[in-house]
């Protein structure tokens, strides 16, 4: 979640809590299918061509096949083959879970320029009132800003508000692998900014990335900044429910399985990225070593326990952050379940310490950051616990004389 006026904010929740059973029945009459699509998307046109497409006189696997068969299949085409296939369907490559990341690169960089001369066409289309008009230079000013030299993107979709997945380092040969989970209002236009930069996605996985190496100079490491699923807009009534991280899950879980290497895996779930991680925890692959979330709402589960997961559970508020206030239960489908920094909760509690409010977790110079940086380095003897949290200094002072065995 991004930075509101505190008091609005809360009055949304208490007014939503309270009027739980009436958003209930809402829901279920179809509240949340907000946006309704006419033809096929972008995306799904490049998978449909896809699926009637050919390569060496045969047929092209099923986009939805398991990444290792789909590895398997590209592993065995040559260069020229290959890049081929994301000319010509560079939507449906850029985000098939399987294909070689260096070739997603490039075909999400082939889909992004496409969609950057599309916008900039839609600018000067006199058909489009003036708000149209403003609103396609914004798109196309910000697939411009995606295009500069260097910028890499595991997964870019237009449509709507828009999806997409940046690295930042070398995710084949990285050592130690960490992924941003953004909150609500999180979209094409807000994954960078330069106001507030450090609570944007690409702000926050440079900042950690930056820190990473800092930390541990001699460790590969990779951070995505993943905006990959469809986050609430707001504080109504997507924002209180599961739903969005319900869907944003399954996403998050096709990545992960399909990322390179065997690296550990370190998840940072901000605000509602949170709750989104909290669903997501059960069915995660053995390599996420650690979930750390941050400003969280809940994770939708009353224990760290019962989020069924191997993984560490980490967890840090700022003593200034206005999520502290909101209430921490759930009831007919809304809100999100125990406070994740409370003793009962069974989190290991974390510094943040100069963190400054809701978006300043990322910050650099705060133990926030550095804590995160230490967790995806696995520098687990350095992290910095909470003042008052004794079970986080014991489990972490058990964790490193297990390491010097």
């Amino acid at each position: 979640m991004t930075s509101f006026d505190t008091s609005p904010q809360l009055n949304v929740w208490r007014a939503l809590l309270a009027l739980a059973v009436v958003f209930v029945m809402l829901a279920t009459s179809g509240w949340t299918a907000l946006h309704s699509h006419r033809g096929a998307t972008p995306l799904q046109a490049s998978r449909s061509a896809w699926e009637h497409g050919r390569v060496a006189g045969q047929a092209l696997p099923d986009p939805d096949s398991a990444p290792g068969r789909l590895s398997r299949f590209f592993a065995s085409l040559d260069s020229h083959q290959r890049g081929r296939l994301a000319h010509r369907y560079p939507l449906a490559v850029g985000n098939m879970n399987g294909a070689p990341v260096r070739l997603r690169y490039t075909a999400n960089r082939i889909a992004i320029g496409q969609q950057r001369r599309i916008e900039l066409e839609r600018m000067h289309d006199n058909r489009l009132s003036s708000v149209g008009q403003q609103e396609a230079g914004r798109r196309m000013h910000r697939y411009e800003a995606m295009l500069h030299k260097g910028r890499t993107f595991l997964a870019f979709d237009p449509m709507g508000s828009g999806r997409v997945a940046e690295v930042f380092g070398d995710l084949d040969r990285a050592q130690r692998i960490s992924v941003v989970v953004p909150g609500v209002d999180t979209d094409l236009l807000t994954f960078q900014r330069s106001n507030k930069k450090y609570s944007a996605p690409v702000g926050m996985a440079t900042s950690l990335y930056e820190a990473e190496r800092a930390a541990s100079p001699r460790t590969r490491t990779a951070v995505i900044a993943w905006a990959d699923y469809t986050a609430p807009s707001g504080l109504g009534m997507d924002a209180a429910t599961g739903v969005r991280a319900q869907e944003g899950a399954v996403r998050l879980n096709a990545l992960l399985r399909a990322l390179p290497g065997k690296a550990p895996v370190a998840l940072y779930c901000h605000s509602y990225g949170s709750v989104l991680c909290g669903v997501a925890a059960h069915t995660l692959p053995s390599r996420v070593s650690d979930i750390a979330v941050a400003g969280s709402p809940g994770m939708r589960a009353d224990k760290a326990s019962a989020l069924h997961t191997s993984a560490r559970v980490w967890a840090m508020r700022d003593s200034d952050d206005w999520i502290q206030d909101v209430p921490y239960l759930e009831f007919g489908g809304l809100g999100h379940g125990a406070d994740p920094v409370s003793k009962a909760f069974g989190a290991r509690v974390l510094s943040a310490r100069g963190a400054k409010g809701h978006g300043g977790y990322f910050e650099p110079g705060t133990e926030s950051l550095r804590n995160f940086a230490d967790i995806g380095t696995g520098a687990y003897d350095t992290v910095r616990c909470a003042h008052d949290d004794d079970t986080c200094r014991q489990d972490l002072a058990d964790t490193s004389a297990a390491g010097r065995a």
